[in-house]
């Protein structure tokens, strides 16, 4: 779908220390090719003078959103007429985008019984701020006032398709509060928007983690409950990152173990946690030879 298999515009790139955690990214709309789309696009609004660049106030990849015009939170340009007209033209390009690629995938495997997901990114740095300025950037048209992560969800269960979100080992409180960063209420918008779009949603988390805090995190996360309500539904699947030699730790392949028979388990699970602990001793034991053989082929 884009950078890192995620659907989403390259606003945030790593290498060469372009960009570095938290900055908001930067807008992706001034080649050739997209300019020629905004031109279209703003004189089919009847306002050809806002097709001839995207934002030119909307700061640097390492900016913060108050540092620029266009995102501030009083008066910026994203809350605009401007502001609505640019970012509903720069999602819609990026969820075309998505449905040409998720169109020829279900072609080519269209009855071979393979499961197509959308990895969507979870960007949750400025999440806090009311113009959410790090997910525009990316693509994502997510405000305090709209929900952008909706028409995303109804464009996977057109086709079928999964939902695979990211961040799901993340708390709140680990992150920069500098930052305005909410995984948690990230996670949460996301899990509604799917419910609504009825639409299987399965979760990864970003980071290598190997602690009970995010096994725990990812467990919570997972049940889906999200809004308090009683339900039934539970992600369809989840993603761990990743396999590397810090895996197979002793205490960290021990911790593993236990979180998978937990994962296994369920929400609905009645058996008690000692006596998955116990199992998850057994099965340690049982694989330690082989663990030990995946950590050495695993060492560089």
């Amino acid at each position: 779908m884009g950078p890192a298999g995620e659907l989403r515009y390259p606003s945030y790139p790593e290498e060469n220390g372009i960009w570095k955690f938290p900055g908001i990214g930067a807008f992706q709309c001034y080649d050739k090719y997209m300019l020629s789309s905004l031109k279209a696009a703003a004189e089919a609004a009847g306002k050809p003078e806002w097709g001839s660049t995207g934002p030119t106030d909307a700061g640097h990849y390492n900016s913060w959103p108050e540092d620029t015009p266009f995102f501030k939170k009083d008066g910026g340009g994203w809350n605009s007429q401007y502001g609505e007209f640019f970012l509903s033209w720069y999602s819609q390009i990026l969820i075309e985008h998505s449905e040409r690629i998720l169109s020829s995938a279900s072609s080519v495997f269209e009855a071979t019984g393979v499961k197509i997901s959308v990895k969507v990114a979870g960007i949750h740095w400025h999440y806090g701020s009311r113009s959410h300025a790090a997910e525009l950037t990316a693509g994502y048209y997510n405000t305090r006032f709209r929900d952008g992560y909706l028409p995303v969800a109804q464009m996977v269960a057109r086709y079928g398709a999964v939902f695979n979100f990211t961040c799901i080992e993340m708390r709140d409180h680990e992150q920069p509060q500098d930052a305005l960063c909410a995984p948690e209420n990230l996670v949460r918008q996301v899990g509604l928007a799917t419910k609504e779009a009825q639409v299987p949603l399965a979760g990864e988390n970003a980071l290598p983690r190997y602690d009970e805090s995010a096994h725990e995190q990812i467990l919570k996360a997972s049940s889906l409950n999200i809004d308090g309500s009683s339900n039934d539904r539970e992600m369809c699947a989840f993603t761990f990152l990743r396999m590397n030699p810090s895996l197979f730790r002793p205490n960290n392949w021990r911790r593993f173990v236990a979180f998978v028979k937990k994962m296994n388990e369920g929400k609905d699970s009645r058996r008690c946690l000692e006596q998955v602990e116990r199992e998850a001793e057994h099965f340690v034991s049982v694989t330690e030879p082989f663990v030990q053989e995946a950590a050495l082929a695993l060492m560089p």
